[in-house]
């Protein structure tokens, strides 16, 4: 197969690389936020980090859609069966948490009564009513998926770089620009 047909297209890379970007600066802010004394600015972090996980939500929806619209390429078919499987399944898993942890957090601001503001554009419907039970649940297990996310963004992250750097395979180029 010839290099292009083995490379995602180029709305793919650009959702996959928005995507990543909009995840890092989510966690950024949620580290910073939690990590600043009370007043305006933790509660601008508050409501970046509440846009982009909009951002994230919209971004994951897009990249499902396009992703029906336009399927990956196929994997190099030098990988291991165990590689090949492993890299399925942390793609599903991705693509879950990309999707529960915005909804969980998304929850958990609504139960806990705050609005969500999305860029200063317009406010996210409560998806909850209030409720401090239910967002001290809710919250909690928000960052732990978001943890969890941040775990399998190391190991996809690696899993690349392994490919680029040792196996010297396609892999990593598939999703960066033909140049």
């Amino acid at each position: 197969m010839s290099d292009a047909v083995l490379r995602y297209r180029a709305p793919a890379q650009v959702l996959h690389w928005l995507t990543a970007l909009a995840v890092i600066t989510g966690v950024t802010l949620g580290f910073a936020m939690l990590n600043v004394g009370q007043g305006p600015l933790q509660n601008k972090l508050f409501d970046l980090h509440r846009s982009f996980g909009a951002l994230i939500l919209t971004l994951t929806g897009l990249r499902l859609l396009w992703r029906l619209y336009s399927p990956p390429p196929p994997m190099t078919t030098d990988m291991p069966a165990w590689q090949a499987r492993t890299a399925h399944v942390t793609h599903i898993l991705l693509y879950v948490l990309l999707f529960v942890v915005p909804l969980v957090g998304w929850a958990g601001t609504s139960a806990f009564g705050a609005r969500i503001p999305v860029f200063g554009l317009f406010d996210l419907p409560m998806i909850l009513e209030k409720n401090k039970e239910v967002a001290d649940i809710l919250l909690p297990l928000h960052a732990a998926l978001a943890l969890s996310l941040c775990g399998l963004l190391i190991l996809h992250i690696g899993a690349a770089l392994h490919h680029h750097f040792v196996r010297k395979d396609n892999t990593l180029r598939r999703m960066l620009p033909k140049i």
